[in-house]
């Protein structure tokens, strides 16, 4: 299949990139023709996914815990060093952890808070710094943090996790109008994902019987499908595609906006 749009020449950094989302992405910005970095906690993992992206430019894969400050001017440092330049960051890094309001403990809350929302925080530092005039990649690029559709609208049993959700969403815009201002040129935007069909999608079912909405697995899906207009999970190459095209100067006048993929369940 043909991209949509062209990435020539440019590179990309794509965080929790060895599966799920994140491979989708890398796997999409590569097929555009963006060079890339994955990275990973899973560092084998993240080095199998990059060796899998074959016939185009570079793709490497690095181990990274996106929660852990000194690692991100190492992946930037690499990535400027490997790819010969930083244009592309995907926050896609995350965790989920649902459960009802009254069962979540303040330690999930941390947890999630660092993973979901720090990690997003320190990726647009790092990456800023180098994209911007004058730093160490300087041509202004493309910031693409992954947020979630709880990240918008709530949804029983993703209080905790929607909250870090939407502190990403908030997160994007501010980053986009001040980098504007400053005229870095460096666009923010986020992307918020519906139930996809991945493993961590498929959690979501299972808390659904955790919570007591649902007496078993079928009973889940069928809430779930039934929430979702179009009657039917995401898959996770629907969102690459969303995010290919936020990293493309296709979208050169999108900055500070949430786009949602999610089969019209937000707006349902």
């Amino acid at each position: 299949m043909q991209p949509f749009c062209s990435l020539n020449g440019k590179a990309a950094l794509v965080t929790g990139a060895a599966s799920g989302i994140g491979f989708a992405c890398a796997a999409a910005l590569y097929r555009a023709g963006a060079s890339v970095l994955l990275t990973d906690i899973d560092g084998p993992a993240a080095e199998q996914a990059a060796a899998s992206l074959i016939g185009g430019a570079t793709a490497i894969g690095v181990v990274q815990d996106v929660a852990d400050q000194a690692g991100w001017p190492r992946v930037v440092a690499t990535a400027l060093a490997e790819l010969g330049g930083l244009d592309i960051l995907v926050n896609n890094a995350g965790i989920y952890i649902g459960g009802a309001l009254l069962g979540n403990s303040r330690e999930q809350l941390r947890r999630l808070n660092e993973v979901n929302v720090e990690s997003v925080f320190m990726g647009m530092q790092a990456a800023a710094s180098a994209m911007q005039p004058g730093g160490d990649a300087g041509r202004g690029g493309s910031i693409i943090n992954l947020s979630s559709v709880a990240g918008i609208v709530g949804v029983p049993g993703h209080s905790a996790y929607g909250a870090t959700k939407g502190a990403v969403r908030l997160y994007s815009k501010h980053a986009a109008v001040e980098f504007a201002r400053f005229g870095y040129g460096i666009r923010v935007n986020s992307v918020h994902p519906g139930v996809i069909d991945t493993p961590m999608g498929a959690q979501v079912f299972d808390d659904l019987v955790d919570i007591g909405m649902a007496e078993d697995r079928a009973g889940a899906e069928q809430i779930l499908l039934g929430m979702i207009p179009q009657g039917r999970l995401g898959l996770a190459g629907e969102v690459a595609n969303m995010v290919v095209f936020l990293a493309a100067d296709e979208s050169s006048y999108c900055t500070g906006q949430e786009f949602v993929v999610d089969g019209g369940a937000s707006a349902a």
